[in-house]
């Protein structure tokens, strides 16, 4: 991995970070929290792919959990967002059609089904069914925002390929 590439994943990991910890809310019946990690997640798989994608997923929310007091979550969420940005970064680079629309469709599946079985074992199938709409709430915002910021990323770049100003 060159110098550059690994420099702009620990910053978009670090941007991951902050922006998670800024807003946090706790959800009590499964111990756990809903944060705006998708966002970073989405957009590096997006920007850098599969392999951008599971590294930015796995340190940003392992780092989270531990960050906000969660650790009993870090390995689940380091293996979870990591595969889910994974995922996500595969699929939308992969030239299937309809790709860039399903693949964070199914990324976010995996993840709420990772925590519903995460969340399971931790505590109890109650509370893993309790985590699903927290967790459809956190991927589908982070869905639109990505959307959204991808759409613009996509066009300064292409702005600035043509000599735009």
């Amino acid at each position: 991995m060159k110098v550059k590439r690994l420099a702009q994943l620990a910053m978009m990991t670090a941007l991951t970070v902050a922006l998670s910890m800024m807003v946090i809310i706790p959800i009590p019946a499964t111990k756990g929290i809903v944060t705006l990690c998708e966002v970073g997640i989405y957009l590096s798989a997006c920007l850098f792919g599969g392999t951008g994608g599971l590294i930015v997923g796995s340190l940003s929310g392992g780092l989270i959990d531990l960050l906000s007091g969660y650790p009993q979550w870090m390995i689940f969420s380091f293996v979870i967002h990591g595969l889910q940005g994974y995922i996500a970064g595969q699929l939308f680079h992969s030239g299937l059609p309809f790709a860039k629309v399903w693949s964070l469709l199914l990324a976010s599946v995996w993840m709420i089904v990772g925590y519903f079985f995460a969340t399971s074992l931790l505590y109890t199938w109650p509370a893993g069914i309790a985590s699903i709409p927290g967790n459809i709430v956190q991927t589908a915002f982070g869905m639109g925002v990505t959307y959204l910021s991808y759409g613009a990323i996509s066009r300064s770049k292409k702005m600035l390929h043509l000599g735009v100003k």
